[in-house]
């Protein structure tokens, strides 16, 4: 039998391009979580800035988020821009632990001048976490359903989603949220952005929220920056 996993879904404050200064608040915020995995949003670690520089897996500045994980045994799901092939960038989701960060998914689904600059990942992902399967998603892949039930496909208990939303459109992860988890009967968790966050987004949705597999709220953050959300899959 597996343990019940503890997952915390995040609300970083944000300084546009400055890795440093994001990963140290990240660190923090592991450590504040109680959680076994923490969930940050879309480009956590950059802002939603479309032409950051992308993050490399062994750039030293994402040192105090492995040590924190280190300490805690905690897992940290972070958004950062990526190297890709050709010239080309990806949106990705890194999973940070002790021994470090490693790729753990490229947004499918780009929106708006994203593609610009980014190309979209070659699939679907999912990641094992002590015996539980989470499939993993960036903002825009949340509202297209063909992504979630591709996720499924690959046997999952869970969909993980790290988003940015306009505080005017806070109702869109929720919506979707539920649409996921009762479609799928999988729990679903969604970090959202709060506060200013770069690319034009003065004021993010924040509201983070983790949904019962019948969707269900089981926890929820507020509007600011810094709040944290935490619930136990069992």
């Amino acid at each position: 039998m597996r343990e019940p996993l503890t997952i915390a879904v995040a609300q970083p404050p944000c300084v546009p391009y400055d890795v440093a200064a994001n990963a140290a608040t990240h660190a923090a915020i592991v450590r504040a979580a109680d959680a076994r995995v923490v969930v940050f949003p879309e480009l956590s670690l950059t802002g939603y800035e479309l032409d950051a520089p992308a993050v490399s897996l062994t750039d030293p500045r994402i040192a105090p988020i492995v040590e924190a994980c280190a300490e805690t045994g905690s897992l940290a799901l972070v958004g950062a821009p990526v190297e890709g092939e050709a010239g080309r960038s990806h949106i990705a989701m890194l999973a940070i632990d002790d021994a470090g960060a490693s790729l753990a998914y490229r947004k499918l689904w780009l929106g708006g001048a994203e593609a610009d600059r980014f190309s979209p990942g070659n699939g679907p992902a999912v990641i094992d976490v002590d015996g539980w399967r989470l499939g993993l998603a960036i903002c825009r892949d949340t509202g297209i359903p063909e992504h979630a039930s591709d996720t499924a496909g690959l046997g999952i208990d869970a969909y993980v989603a790290g988003v940015l939303e306009a505080a005017a459109d806070v109702a869109v992860p929720e919506a979707r949220a539920r649409r996921v988890a009762t479609d799928l009967g999988v729990w679903v968790a969604i970090a959202s952005f709060a506060g200013s966050t770069g690319g034009g987004y003065d004021q993010a949705a924040g509201r983070s929220g983790i949904w019962g597999a019948d969707g269900s709220e089981v926890a929820r953050a507020g509007p600011g920056t810094g709040a944290i959300a935490r619930a136990t899959f069992s």
